[in-house]
């Protein structure tokens, strides 16, 4: 995370708390915002930071991220991304026992990569399931912007997955999905999460920096020890 504030930022600790409090007291005294939505997302920008630094302990606050985020979306009836959270569910288990198996190797947790054939499947596999659950969703249920939550869903399973298996391609897929997903909350109202997201996209350009950082590390060891 950001450092703190330099020696003309830190005096006024009692004025900065009291900004901070009035900004969580409008968020919940605003019309129609859940306390259970402010508390999924500064569990996810927890989260994401965790991510960016290459943290296992990313995986249990993402857990608890997923089922808070799973109530919040099936009241906004955005089935895809409610439905969605199930599966975060196990990928954060999958990607926790990766993970920690390979810091427990190696060390640390290593960053690879997708070659160029995987990454054009990634593609064409995000843009047909977009695609085909839209549809799905626009014919049979009464979901909002069926295509629209679609694509989001299909590309953050994709993230997701990438992430588990530590393939730094992931940030550029997470980028495109907190794009997408700041219009998409804000056109249905849940403005914590519109904020969150609207933060996550500078966390997730940090953490594609960092990644790509932590590769080019490895790769001039694997040189130096050659």
């Amino acid at each position: 995370m950001p450092p703190g504030a330099g020696k003309r930022g830190r005096a006024p600790v009692s004025g900065r708390a009291t900004a901070l409090d009035r900004l969580v007291g409008g968020l919940l005294a605003a019309d129609g915002v859940d306390p259970v939505e402010i508390v999924a997302a500064v569990l996810v920008l927890l989260n994401v930071a965790l991510v960016a630094r290459r943290s296992v302990w990313n995986y249990p606050v993402g857990i608890a991220a997923v089922l808070l985020y799973g109530w919040v979306f099936a009241v906004a009836r955005l089935y895809s991304d409610a439905g969605l959270q199930g599966f975060f569910l196990v990928l954060n288990v999958y990607g926790w026992r990766n993970w920690a198996a390979n810091r427990q190797a190696a060390g640390t947790v290593q960053v690879l990569r997708l070659s160029n054939p995987a990454r054009l499947a990634w593609v064409a596999g995000i843009a047909g399931v977009a695609w085909g659950w839209g549809g799905l969703m626009h014919r049979y249920t009464d979901a909002s912007y069926p295509w629209w939550d679609a694509g989001i869903a299909a590309a953050s399973v994709a993230a997701q997955v990438m992430m588990a298996r530590r393939q730094w391609e992931n940030w550029l897929l997470w980028i495109a999905v907190d794009v997408a997903s700041v219009g998409l909350y804000a056109n249905k109202g849940l403005w914590p999460t519109t904020l969150v997201y609207s933060l996550l996209t500078g966390l997730a350009v940090w953490g594609l920096g960092d990644w790509l950082r932590a590769r080019r590390r490895q790769r001039d060891k694997r040189r130096g020890s050659a």
